[in-house]
């Protein structure tokens, strides 16, 4: 074997039935040479990623398609990929990781990586294995029954503002009766009316939704996500100390700032400013709305792209 793709992707090349039985499963599977070029993948990877198989096979996974990001918001495929580090020494791995949807939308996945082998023990290349962990069951469940009580916000697919009105009363009712503390993150899109502006609504609506549905699959399945307005969102977060709130702030924040969607051929991106708070016991929750507007507005002064929590 020289190593060449050509030889390479020969060798890798799955019997129809192989990939049949691969087309069954829920979870993607991306099969890589030793160049890391996409050789093969599966339905489940269409169904995840939103790429369809002509689209990806053939390119590498470093080629901006994908692009695997850590909880940091660092580009895997610059520096730590796991599929990179399995060729390289034949290692199983497991990851988790946030893959970037056609769409623009970052989804959290757990991705396991297996060395390919030839007969003689040669490495050729390697799989990549990934499941969403995203509440995916929960989230479609909470969409029907926004649906239905009119809690909806159906450009971006999260709660409107009376959903967060609704769960801020609960969760405060919550702290009183149990003493479960709460508290809350507001997002808000930095320079949005220049998107608008620049690229037309239709875009800035897709700014919106990859916005949301980041922030919607990547908390936890008890976490309510809802637009406040405009281009500001809301995120109600029970159980946590401010420590936590702002880990969890800055992690979204990150997520958001390396989804994007394709415009014209580019990627657009956008950053948001965060500002959050735990609340009081003595406080209502239009006073905890209000403090963390105050913190999102610190942080739109302070230079935008950034959280602020108190």
């Amino acid at each position: 074997m020289d190593g060449s793709p050509r030889d390479t992707s020969e060798q890798m090349a799955l019997p129809v039935e192989s990939r049949e039985v691969l087309d069954q499963l829920y979870d993607g599977v991306y099969l890589v040479d030793r160049a890391r070029v996409i050789r093969y993948c599966n339905r489940g990877a269409e169904r995840l990623s939103g790429y369809a198989r002509d689209e990806v096979v053939g390119t590498r996974c470093s080629d901006g398609l994908l692009m695997h990001v850590n909880h940091a918001g660092e580009i895997l495929c610059q520096k730590a990929c796991p599929l990179a580090a399995t060729i390289g020494d034949g290692e199983l791995r497991e990851v988790e990781v946030f893959l970037h949807h056609k769409a623009g939308h970052r989804v959290p996945v757990s991705v396991r990586t297996s060395p390919i082998r030839d007969r003689e023990g040669r490495i050729l290349g390697a799989v990549e294995v990934f499941s969403d962990n995203s509440a995916r069951a929960t989230l479609r469940e909470e969409i029907e029954s926004l649906k239905r009580q009119a809690l909806f916000d159906p450009l971006t697919e999260v709660g409107n503002r009376r959903y967060v009105d609704i769960a801020l009363t609960s969760r405060h009712d919550e702290f009183l009766r149990y003493g479960w503390a709460y508290g809350l993150l507001m997002f808000d899109v930095d320079h949005f009316k220049s998107v608008n502006d620049r690229f037309g609504h239709d875009t800035g609506d897709r700014v919106l939704r990859m916005v949301a549905q980041t922030l919607a699959k990547n908390v936890r399945s008890f976490d309510v996500v809802g637009r406040w307005g405009g281009e500001e969102f809301v995120v109600v977060m029970e159980r946590l100390d401010a420590e936590e709130l702002k880990r969890r702030g800055e992690t979204l924040r990150r997520l958001v700032e390396a989804s994007a969607i394709s415009v014209e051929g580019a990627p657009l991106a956008v950053t948001t400013s965060v500002g959050g708070t735990i609340a009081g016991p003595d406080e209502s929750p239009e006073e905890v709305l209000r403090r963390a507007d105050e913190f999102l507005y610190r942080s739109k002064t302070s230079g935008r792209n950034r959280c602020t929590v108190a």
